[in-house]
């Protein structure tokens, strides 16, 4: 009764939403072109996105795009070294802009490699977007914060399950066999980019609402500090902090849904049944005939539906005592749109940022905890819904196979090659997971008294993932019918943590208009991994003559644990120098030198320098 309940709520749910918006459901293509206002030349790369949602394209080489908005929609157009304009559409086919270049705001300070940097003075490839510039709408996972935010940058989603993966390049495809994805960090500590156990994307354990400004490093001069691990470009992740002040809540909760925008155009059970009949009748062969059925089933429609979600954030910043803080804790739940997907995460996060000694001092203490639960649903479902027979009902009169409709033959025995009910792929497998996440570190800036301008610098930081989930299978499920049931039981732990020493030494000789800054520092990482499986085993249930559907009793082959332990070391040495020159004239020189414990003692270590030069014309 509570079940159906809730689904009655959901659908009017979306009835009120559809009433109260039908502008957002009706969709028209609005093409046009993009040009340069000082010489109408066209301008190409430039990303064009519907306001409030994730609808991104870009123009092409000669200024023209196509989009799909809806009729009262509002068009972003952005581009570096242009600025950001808007245009609504008010139902109009096409719309043409004419965008004006702006100056770049070169003070203003981004995060770089191993600190920060003023925009006017990076020699290197670096695009920082910060809180207001992110992208709007429906983000369950950190990097669709920048789907179309960063020219050259593809976010690209994997399959759109709730909580699931986007693929992300920064410098393309670099390799066929090994990973092309970037080196992520978050507030200083590198973390494993290659998930974990139980979960499609580490990404998604950190909450969007949680981030400040996310910056991407292309080239060499912007990675070369992070050695090979940033062959594919870096991501940097900065948290945000408090700041001193009264202390100033915030609250903020979103409602969304999605629907399947369309199906698979198949017949239907009025039209097979007509064929079939009509093929019996003109040729006398009743074999398709004899096994038609009578009810009349939308499979694409027995496994989708409405996705709804709900994303409830709570934060409170300011200073206590003159110790500025940041705590938040986030809940947030999310259907995917084939039934029995669902993701669920709650996070929590505190900042501290304290300074001691007359501000010779300055702390940063950042943590991020998370758990997310997913729900996996059988994906094989999608392309079953498209095949089945539409004349056949979801349940069988008899009680095999849990009650589901399956294809059988005169003998009553299931047929191999069938193709299987998908609603009993859906209900008859459970695949779910949890995840636990912590990621903290404490970052200690000492500026020595007697030398002001040398800084000592330690960064200390853990990234502790566990995750554990099941896969388990009816034993009266088609798929297994001649095994009987699955059961698959995993976990796995991974253990990061990093200690970093450098000294930073900046100074500006403003006589000569010049400014230098040095960086020296030393890096050890210890990567440990626990992987912990319960090898898959099939179970038959023990029929029970006065309740046949009892499975107390379990006959099978017993399970087999399996365990594992590889760990491995990087410990680094690095340095940087930059130089500006009458502020037109930059240099930046970079060396990092890594030794890893994957590679034998006489192939350990590898360098990875870096020149940059630049000139302010």
């Amino acid at each position: 009764m509570r079940k159906t309940t809730q689904t009655n709520f959901r659908i009017l749910l979306l009835f009120l939403m559809m009433a109260f918006s039908p502008a957002a459901f009706s969709q028209n293509v609005v093409t046009g072109k993009v040009t340069d206002s000082k010489d109408g030349s066209a301008l190409a790369g430039v990303t064009i996105s519907v306001k409030g949602t994730r609808t991104v394209t870009q123009t092409a080489s000669d200024g023209t795009f196509k989009i799909n908005a809806p009729a009262n929609a509002t068009l972003v157009f952005t581009s570096v070294g242009f600025a950001t304009m808007e245009a609504v559409v008010d139902g109009k086919p096409s719309i043409d802009v004419s965008m004006v270049q702006v100056n770049q705001q070169l003070n203003e300070v981004v995060v770089v490699a191993y600190g920060t940097k003023r925009k006017g003075d990076l020699t290197g490839s670096v695009t920082s977007i910060t809180a207001k510039d992110f992208q709007k709408g429906v983000v369950n996972s950190s990097e669709q914060l920048l789907q179309g935010k960063v020219a050259g940058l593809e976010v690209t989603t994997g399959g759109g399950a709730p909580g699931g993966g986007s693929r992300i390049r920064i410098r393309g495809g670099a390799s066929l066999n090994a990973s092309n994805d970037p080196l992520v960090v978050i507030d200083g500590v590198p973390v494993e980019s290659n998930g974990i156990a139980g979960s499609s994307n580490l990404l998604n354990t950190i909450n969007p609402n949680d981030i400040e400004s996310m910056s991407v490093l292309k080239d060499a001069s912007a990675t070369a500090l992070y050695g090979s691990r940033a062959s594919n470009g870096v991501l940097i992740i900065t948290t945000k902090k408090g700041a001193k002040g009264k202390i100033k809540f915030n609250f903020n909760t979103q409602l969304s849904t999605g629907i399947v925008g369309s199906t698979v155009d198949v017949l239907s059970a009025d039209q097979i049944r007509s064929i079939i009949l009509d093929d019996a009748a003109k040729t006398g062969n009743n074999t398709y005939k004899n096994v038609l059925g009578t009810a009349n089933t939308d499979w694409q429609k027995e496994v989708y539906r409405p996705a709804f979600g709900w994303d409830n954030n709570i934060s409170a910043s300011g200073a206590l005592k003159n110790i500025p803080f940041r705590v938040s804790v986030g809940y947030l739940t999310q259907d995917g749109i084939l039934r029995t997907d669902n993701f669920k995460r709650l996070s929590g996060s505190l900042n501290l940022t304290p300074k001691f000694l007359n501000d010779h001092l300055s702390v940063n203490l950042a943590i991020k905890a998370s758990n997310t639960k997913n729900t996996f649903a059988d994906g094989g479902a999608i392309g079953s819904s498209v095949a089945f027979d539409p004349t056949q009902p979801v349940n069988a009169a008899t009680g095999k196979f849990g009650g589901y409709y399956e294809w059988l033959d005169g003998n009553g025995t299931l047929i191999d090659l069938a193709t299987r009910n998908p609603v009993a792929l859906l209900n008859q497998r459970d695949n779910t997971s949890s995840v636990n996440r912590l990621v903290g570190n404490i970052q200690l800036d000492y500026k020595i008294h007697w030398f002001p301008d040398l800084h000592v610098l330690f960064n200390f930081g853990i990234d502790n993932a566990k995750g554990s989930g099941n896969d388990n299978i009816d034993s009266a499920s088609a798929t297994n019918y001649k095994t009987g049931g699955r059961k698959t039981y995993y976990e796995q732990g991974k253990k990061n943590t990093i200690t970093d020493i450098q000294l930073f030494y900046s100074k500006e000789i403003k006589k000569l208009n010049t400014k230098v800054d040095v960086l020296v520092g030393h890096s050890y990482q210890d990567f440990i991994t626990n992987v912990k499986n319960f090898a898959s085993f099939s179970y038959r249930a023990i029929a029970d003559p006065s309740n046949p559907q009892k499975k107390d009793t379990i006959a099978g082959s017993e399970p087999v644990f399996l365990t594992d332990k590889p760990e491995y070391r990087l410990e680094s040495y690095l340095g940087r120098v930059n130089l500006s020159v009458a502020n037109k004239y930059l240099l930046t020189a970079s060396l990092r030198r890594d030794a890893s414990s994957k590679f034998s003692k006489e192939n350990r270590v590898g360098y990875f320098p870096a020149l940059a030069l630049a000139w302010k014309i």
